[in-house]
């Protein structure tokens, strides 16, 4: 809406105390003020301008515009403040921000809990192949995980976590992405994975630590990466993963690449300070990347209501500048729209985005822990048996006509028998060479780790009754 102000009678030294005055103030942008003999002043939002108008004209003013005259005085008198950093205004109330005023963070979600869409208008309209391969990959990662746990427990693997009850976060996010984009898992994201390709026998050569693994048996099992998928590999630290995929995103977007990084991580991690780090880095320099955070409830043993105080993590997102959406991480639908919407804002807008999933952590931590200490079966129960993403997608396909319990049964067969044929070609094959251990650091190996080399060599050789060489690879040299 533009205003016009006639102040052809003014006198040329009020015009110029007003410039001063919109200089000052930074409210407006003069064109010209002092080379002109009548001016017009007109308003665009909150912004205002000089717009030159020709010494003579008339201007006629209605009832209407007078009023707008009016008010714009009343702006031009106000006393703003001018503090950097913050957009306020002052008040004459002393009020504290109370966080128990405010109304939590609607959750976005597409799906009700018996498979229906809620909103036509919000339904992704996703091909029947394409949920199919979303089921089929929520189910075989769901059958890889109860192989691989009960292996660890068997003494086979040495470590393992379940993703139980956060399949939808995994398939529907990874099912917006674009493949070149850049993912930076924390340890519960093998979905991800495994949605881009990563194979059964690349899952199992890893938690194996065989002479297949990409990794040479270096990591601990679960921390998967793969460089031909655009997937970092995963490290032990919690939140040492975001400060990096905020200076990866920047530099994509230096690169001038239409692409972005997404970075998941747990409730948990979002109280370390590298999440802080992390936000405000990404905020300020502006990259493209989207922080998907998984609340399960638990960070490992600690449930949220003593992790924080305040409405979950979103709430943190519009304090670092981020626009932010909390969505329901049983959801397959909802997540994949969530992620979808804010791929496009994030790769057209360079911004950060910070996206919620709530969902519920069903399984232990991992191996070393023993969830019974700290909460209830009945509490596990409820998510298992009434509100799991795998159910609440199944429902939608039996509605929809696409899944009965005859391919269900037959589905859940062929799974198991992939994933067991997966198993066992990994437990046959043989381990690195120890030797492996002094490698791919350097370049070219350093004369003190040829030393360590070669001391680890005689020391194996003496004891041989303690070393099963036979279950390893020869050394390279």
């Amino acid at each position: 809406m533009e205003i016009y102000v006639n102040i052809l009678k003014a006198p040329r030294n009020h015009v110029v105390e007003l410039a001063k005055m919109a200089a000052v103030r930074s409210v407006f942008r003069v064109r010209s003020l002092l080379q002109q003999g009548f001016y017009g002043f007109y308003r665009n939002s909150a912004s205002f301008a000089v717009r030159n108008v020709s010494i003579g004209s008339k201007i006629s003013i209605s009832p209407g515009q007078k009023r707008q005259m009016s008010s714009q005085t009343l702006d031009l008198e106000e006393d703003k403040p001018q503090f950097p950093g913050s957009r306020s205004e002052f008040t004459k109330k002393l009020e504290f921000i109370t966080p128990d005023v405010y109304n939590g963070i609607p959750v976005y979600r597409v799906l009700d809990r018996q498979g229906k869409i809620i909103e036509a208008d919000q339904d992704p309209k996703l091909s029947k192949e394409a949920v199919y391969d979303m089921y089929h990959k929520m189910t075989l990662l769901n059958t890889m995980d109860r192989i691989l746990y009960e292996s660890q427990r068997q003494g086979r693997i040495s470590f393992y976590m379940t993703n139980y009850g956060e399949e939808a976060t995994h398939m529907g996010s990874a099912a917006a992405l674009n493949p070149g984009d850049v993912v930076f898992g924390q340890y519960r994201e093998a979905g991800v994975l495994m949605y881009r390709g990563f194979t059964l026998d690349q899952f199992m050569n890893q938690c194996y630590g065989n002479a297949e693994d990409a990794g040479r048996g270096r990591q601990m099992p679960v921390h998967y990466g793969s460089k031909e998928l655009n997937f970092v590999t995963i490290s032990s630290p919690l939140g040492t993963q975001m400060p990096q995929a905020s200076g990866a995103a920047y530099a994509l977007k230096r690169s001038g690449k239409r692409l972005c990084v997404i970075c998941y991580f747990g409730d948990g991690a979002a109280s370390e300070g590298d999440a802080h780090a992390a936000f405000n880095f990404a905020a300020t320099l502006e990259c493209p990347i989207i922080f998907f955070c998984r609340n399960n409830g638990y960070a490992i043993s600690t449930p949220t209501s003593e992790q924080y105080r305040g409405d979950g993590i979103a709430a943190r997102g519009p304090s670092y500048g981020m626009a932010t959406l909390r969505v329901d991480g049983n959801d397959a639908f909802a997540v994949y729209n969530a992620v979808k919407a804010a791929r496009e804002l994030a790769v057209n807008e360079n911004r950060p985005v910070l996206i919620e999933a709530m969902t519920y952590r069903i399984g232990h931590h991992s191996t070393s822990d023993d969830s019974t200490a700290y909460r209830s079966v009945d509490e596990v129960n409820y998510w298992d048996k009434q509100d799991h993403p795998i159910g609440r997608l199944r429902h939608y396909m039996v509605n929809q006509g696409w899944w009965d319990m005859e391919k269900e049964k037959a589905w859940m067969k062929q799974a198991r028998n992939e994933v067991m044929q997966a198993f066992q070609r990994a437990e046959k094959k043989k381990k690195p060479p120890p030797s492996e251990l002094f490698y791919d650091t350097y370049r070219e190996m350093l004369p003190h780790l040829q030393q360590q080399r070669e001391q680890m060599r005689k020391h194996v050789a003496q004891y041989p009754e303690n070393y099963p060489l036979e279950n390893f690879e020869k050394d390279r040299d």
